[in-house]
């Protein structure tokens, strides 16, 4: 494992080849970028969401060329404020081309998933992982082209996606 950064990330998210994979595994995150945005549709107010412009324009892009986004989101019910924020504008993203799918926390009982929570995996060949503080702030992120650990990472996903609702926006 070595140490990488949030440019890391966006740059293997912008570079893939064929697929990337992200499984969520927290009920809150509290990034820098999206506090403020979470804060206005608290109040009830109208976001243009033009701070995502750069990500959904990437989806867009993938999905023109034959790329696949797929995203995971493990849950719990009820949802917290930030699943129910997500989910407010999670046609954004699956619009613009990514699938993303909910699952309820219960039902990965029997399904192993890595120690570290969160990770993608670009191309089945690289896995990136996002390490988070107990507040939902990013911590750090570390990186991986390690044949098992990226075949775990890649089977902990399939075995959560297979459990998942073609549904994107209702968990289970």
């Amino acid at each position: 494992m070595q140490p990488a950064t949030y440019e890391d990330l966006n740059d293997l998210c912008r570079g893939i080849r064929n697929s990337f994979v992200h499984l969520e595994t927290r009920d809150a995150y509290g990034t820098e970028v999206e506090l403020p945005h979470m804060a206005k549709w608290a109040r009830g107010e109208r976001d243009d969401y033009a701070w995502l412009g750069w990500w959904l324009d990437m989806l867009r892009n993938h999905r023109a060329a034959g790329r696949t986004c797929r995203r995971a989101r493990v849950v719990s019910e009820p949802l917290s404020t930030y699943q129910q924020w997500t989910r407010s504008h999670a046609e954004l993203f699956i619009e613009a081309g990514e699938d993303i799918r909910y699952i309820s926390r219960p039902r990965l009982v029997d399904v192993l998933l890595p120690g570290s929570g969160d990770f993608y995996v670009f191309d089945g060949e690289t896995a990136l992982f996002l390490h988070y503080a107990g507040s939902g702030t990013n911590a750090s992120f570390e990186i991986t082209e390690d044949p098992r650990i990226v075949q775990t990472c890649v089977t902990a996903f399939e075995n959560v996606w297979d459990l998942t609702k073609p549904d994107e926006n209702r968990s289970e």
